[in-house]
């Protein structure tokens, strides 16, 4: 049986989800990644994200929230999301 400890990662970041909402990376650093999906459809049995909204974020609780947002882009799919996710991420932790 699996432990249900062990925390849900992609490409050495983590992933934390609720409801619509996925934060990747770590809260302890300078920047995370907020995925919201916006649009889904049925296959099969399951709700599959066909239009996710993607944003780079500042983690500093002492910028207003609005202005946290660095950069933000909408892609077809959950794939494309966390490619661009990824990408964005690891350029924005390397600048530090």
């Amino acid at each position: 049986m699996a432990d249900k400890n062990i925390p849900l990662e992609y490409k050495g970041h983590p992933l934390m989800r609720k409801d619509n909402l996925i934060y990747y990376g770590s809260m302890a650093d300078e920047y995370i990644i907020m995925l919201q999906i916006t649009d889904t459809k049925k296959v099969d049995d399951l709700d599959v994200a066909t239009r996710v909204s993607v944003q780079l974020q500042l983690t500093d609780p002492d910028v207003k929230s609005r202005d946290r947002v660095v950069k933000k882009t909408e892609k077809d799919g959950l794939y494309a999301a966390m490619d661009v996710a990824a990408v964005w991420l690891d350029r924005a932790l390397a600048s530090k």
